[in-house]
């Protein structure tokens, strides 16, 4: 028996939701090389010490070994996606992506080995999405690549030792991302209508990410080809000039953008200095950030500009939440909409469109009796 999911295969982080229930999965996009760690206290979560032998034959390194997310975020060979990785192409993104499913499977209620097993197996139908200005040309190499068999054992990882997941994808749904944000604001989880404005209407979507911002612009809930647009840029590039500012002015060196991230959500913006000195960075973020939120805003009002058919712009992704006071700063007079869990409404889409696509299948197969 399959689990329908949705996984947001962000640049920043992996986001993962199974149907059913639970909270989503969040993995920070970050992995390193793995190998024998010396564990002087073991972690008190699984998800902070993701330590893996990733097999695929989709991989071009078909079997590794890889820390991945938290523990990955503080270890000084980690690699984080940059401008030029392509996360339908991306070897990086799609470990990650197999680990939270992994993850995910021995974390649900039927993952107990079944007689005769000596693997975990769990199966699959996802529903996934790529940036406006890849998903025509990469959707379907991004489904080769998701659907089949990989495998996932867990190995110093605390609570996981020695367990092996057979990870079984039979079908990914891919669609684009914004859209299917705004498909999960205007459903119920039954997919009925709950927003006739925004299922009915013609709205704008900005969905910031670390790497892309995407404009789609979305009619009754069809993607407009004319003006939908994407922005090969994200939050990231003013992460990494942040993180080199921070250094350059006070010798502190954060190892990845998610450890500064941390920092920045749970507004700490207090750095310690070599000796017995503090530092602190908030102007420096305030700087960059204000940068950030006003090229978002300008995007926004030169796509509004030309297609002032839109009756209102949304503003979503984890760029959004991070942004949000300053992009209202920057907006001045021009009214933009924000939403709670902002991060959250790509991958509730990508769930409930991975859903109605299996519903319109066994009604073509029910129809066809």
């Amino acid at each position: 028996m399959f689990r329908l999911a949705g996984i947001d295969i962000g640049n920043d982080s992996v986001k993962l939701v199974v149907g059913g229930g639970g909270e989503p999965i969040v993995i920070p996009n970050v992995v390193s090389p793995g190998y024998e760690r010396l564990v002087l206290q073991e972690e008190d979560s699984p998800l902070k010490a993701l330590d893996v032998m990733v097999y695929s034959p989709k991989l071009r390194k078909k079997k590794s070994r890889y820390f991945v997310g938290l523990i990955a975020s503080e270890d000084p060979d980690n690699t984080e996606q940059e401008e030029t990785d392509n996360k339908a192409t991306s070897d990086q993104s799609l470990i990650v992506a197999l680990t939270a499913l992994a993850y995910a499977g021995l974390a649900g209620p039927s993952s107990a080995i079944q007689p005769g097993q000596t693997v975990d197996e769990v199966e699959y139908v996802i529903g996934t999405g790529l940036p406006v200005r890849s998903y025509a040309r990469y959707h379907q190499i991004f489904e080769e690549r998701l659907v089949g068999e990989h495998e996932v054992s867990f190995l110093s990882t605390p609570k996981l030792q020695g367990r092996t997941v057979r990870v079984i994808v039979r079908r990914a749904v891919v669609s684009v991302e914004g859209a299917a944000a705004l498909f999960n604001m205007a459903t119920h989880d039954n997919l009925q209508i709950r927003d006739e404005e925004l299922y009915n209407g013609c709205i704008g979507i900005c969905e910031m990410g670390a790497l892309t911002t995407d404009l789609p612009v979305i009619k009754r809930m069809a993607i407009d080809n004319q003006f939908s647009t994407g922005e090969l840029i994200g939050l990231a590039t003013y992460l990494d000039s942040i993180i080199r500012e921070v250094e350059d002015q006070f010798g502190y060196r954060f190892p990845s953008r998610t450890k500064l991230m941390q920092r920045i959500r749970r507004h700490d913006y207090t750095v310690q200095r070599v000796g017995e000195g503090q530092a602190d960075i908030r102007p420096i973020v305030d700087a960059f950030f204000a940068r950030a939120a006003q090229k978002i805003v300008d995007l926004i009002r030169k796509r509004w500009k030309k297609y002032p058919d839109i009756q209102c712009f949304y503003v979503l992704g984890g760029g959004a939440a991070a942004l949000k006071p300053y992009l209202l700063e920057a907006a001045d007079t021009m009214r933009l909409r924000f939403v709670d869990n902002s991060e959250f409404q790509n991958v509730l889409g990508y769930l409930k469109l991975a859903r109605n696509k299996m519903n319109q299948l066994n009604q073509q197969e029910a129809g066809a009796v």
